[in-house]
């Protein structure tokens, strides 16, 4: 039985037709995902406060990077049973070595996934001059293949080139909250660059939601606003 928690999570579940079967998409919190298809369960980013008692085990778990509202060894703990793989950037493979290391670039199977790892970071925001909150290379978006649907998760990043670049992607979690990653305006304005079919923000805390909807209005992607923050 799935507790009470759990189920305000699966209140806003997102359900997408591929080739092979659905694909039911969770928010959990903040950037914490479940993702489910095929009879099998990812995470990306599960971390606290995300509430995961009751949620199904873990098949897979994605890391992006090392802050920890993303990489959480205890709640990677409580969702892991025998067998579960973890995939992350070396940065945090360094930090929990039973992980399996992926780099900006490189793609991977896994089950009737592909995951592709793509880069993520900051072109001008850091906590002081000649720091960024996220340097190039260290951290990984991804974006994740399955039956001839295209899902992508941002991690933190601002609207950098290669986020700009990305091509036929179906589904885009976006992030955008200052000073760490971007505004609404700025997020706004990568993805009409790479135009998804739909596009749902996450770590968006204290940003402006219906402003980043407004700067895509008759652009032809898809907003869905959903809330990342229940209480």
């Amino acid at each position: 039985m799935v507790a009470g928690l759990a189920m305000m999570a699966f209140a806003q579940m997102q359900t997408f037709s591929t080739s092979a079967g659905e694909v039911r998409v969770t928010p959990l919190y903040h950037a914490s995902v479940m993702i489910q298809a095929a009879g099998k369960t990812i995470y990306v980013d599960p971390a606290k406060p995300a509430k995961l008692t009751g949620l199904p085990k873990a098949d897979l778990i994605l890391i992006t990077h090392i802050h920890y509202d993303h990489f959480d060894p205890e709640s990677i703990a409580a969702l892991s049973k025998p067998g579960t793989v973890v995939i992350a950037p070396s940065s945090v493979v360094e930090k929990m070595p039973a992980a399996k290391a992926i780099s900006n670039g490189q793609t991977q199977p896994w089950e009737q996934w592909t995951i592709e790892a793509v880069p993520a970071y900051n072109l001008v925001r850091g906590p002081a001059a000649g720091q960024l909150y996220h340097p190039k290379g260290r951290d990984n978006g991804y974006v994740l293949g399955f039956g001839g649907q295209r899902f992508y998760f941002s991690a933190d990043t601002e609207g950098v080139p290669e986020m700009r670049a990305l091509k036929n992607i179906d589904v885009a979690f976006v992030c955008m909250n200052l000073p760490y990653t971007m505004p609404p305006e700025e997020a706004a304005e990568a993805v009409k660059a790479f135009h998804p079919r739909v596009v749902i923000p996450y770590h968006y805390k204290g940003s402006n939601l219906e402003l980043f909807k407004q700067k895509l209005a008759g652009s032809g992607v898809e907003v869905r606003l959903l809330d990342w923050y229940p209480r």
